[in-house]
């Protein structure tokens, strides 16, 4: 199993990069950020003088979408790092809650998002594709390589995943519901003619390292970490606006516990603390996080990559950020990466 550290590009942006130079010491293999350009710092800047500052780090966003920024230039910027740095780059892509919606627009259709993957991993490993109708090519990309992952939650997200992309992003770390989801995208795989192991799975989550598993060390990791299920939350009201509260096409262990959410409010978004997720139950805290000690993370990113994870990214949007990052790296990762 890999594991990510995932940041927002909060300034200073010295400080990501400090981090993900500390994430790299502790066997980190993958750095992701943000992408949301009112609400944090530009992150493909950061990527830059992250790759200069690290040897072997493939940095990227999680995740990026269609939308606030045309695919000639995501291509272009993609393949400018990998020229510069080597091919370790990765595109995480979605439709775009906070970037989107912070800017007023609505997240982009999957029609959209499914023809951006290929396009934008066309254009930054040299090849000509279609923009807006007009055959377009790079000409100086050499020996480009762009993996595009993209997240996904609801049934048909999960099925272009599984068509188009490289690899699946679930924000969630909850076994049966990654169980359920990565079916899903293996099973859109197969039916696309493609092998479904060629598929990389991600699982990206807060993980929050305690000395313990006291009540009140849990009590505190579970409120450093409840503004996970808001953030997932929103994703969670799309799916029962499309599809409905109990439609089948979506577990209802996923969209029964938003009934008590009202609204979001995204200058908190992804931030401890953060006063839209009063709605979010432990249970699910529990559910959707790794919380408590190093053991009790080491026993469920086991049963995860038995569910056929191949990553397992930090959260790390609380107050033990450098806490985190070295309990990994002297525990976890030795238990799992090899």
């Amino acid at each position: 199993m890999d594991f990510g550290l995932v940041l927002q590009t909060d300034p200073p942006a010295s400080q990501v990069i400090s981090l993900m130079k500390r994430a790299e010491r502790n066997g980190f293999r993958y750095g992701w950020t943000f992408d949301s350009a009112v609400l944090w710092q530009e992150p493909f800047v950061i990527y830059s003088q992250i790759l200069a500052n690290t040897r072997k780090l493939h940095v990227g966003p999680m995740v990026t979408n269609p939308g606030t920024r045309t695919w000639e230039v995501t291509a272009s910027t993609f393949a400018t790092l990998n020229d510069m740095y080597g091919n370790r780059t990765v595109c995480g892509i979605g439709r775009g809650d906070s970037a989107m919606r912070v800017a007023g627009r609505a997240p982009n259709t999957l029609a959209r998002l499914g023809e951006a993957i290929e396009v934008i991993r066309d254009l930054a490993e040299g090849r000509e594709a279609l923009v807006d109708g007009k055959p377009l090519r790079i000409p100086w990309v050499k020996d480009g390589k762009l993996p595009v992952w993209m997240a996904a939650y609801g049934p048909k997200a999960l099925a272009l995943t599984g068509e188009k992309a490289d690899g699946f992003i679930l924000q969630l770390a909850d076994p049966f519901l990654t169980e359920w989801m990565v079916k899903a995208v293996r099973q859109a795989a197969t039916d696309a003619g493609r092998d479904p192991a060629s598929v990389t799975i991600c699982v990206a989550a807060p993980a929050y390292v305690t000395a313990d598993d006291s009540s009140g060390a849990l009590a505190h990791a579970r409120d450093q970490c409840r503004w996970f299920g808001g953030m997932v939350g929103n994703h969670v009201a799309d799916l029962v606006s499309r599809y409905g509260e109990h439609s089948g096409l979506v577990p209802d262990e996923l969209t029964e516990y938003i009934k008590a959410r009202q609204g979001y409010d995204y200058s908190h978004h992804g931030r401890a603390g953060n006063p839209s997720t009063d709605f979010v139950p432990d249970e699910i805290v529990d559910r959707f996080c790794l919380l408590g000690p190093a053991e009790a993370h080491i026993e469920k990113l086991r049963s995860l990559r038995g569910l056929g994870v191949d990553q397992f990214a930090v959260y790390a949007m609380h107050d033990a950020r450098e806490a985190v990052i070295d309990a990994y790296g002297a525990q976890v990762i030795p238990a799992l990466a090899g």
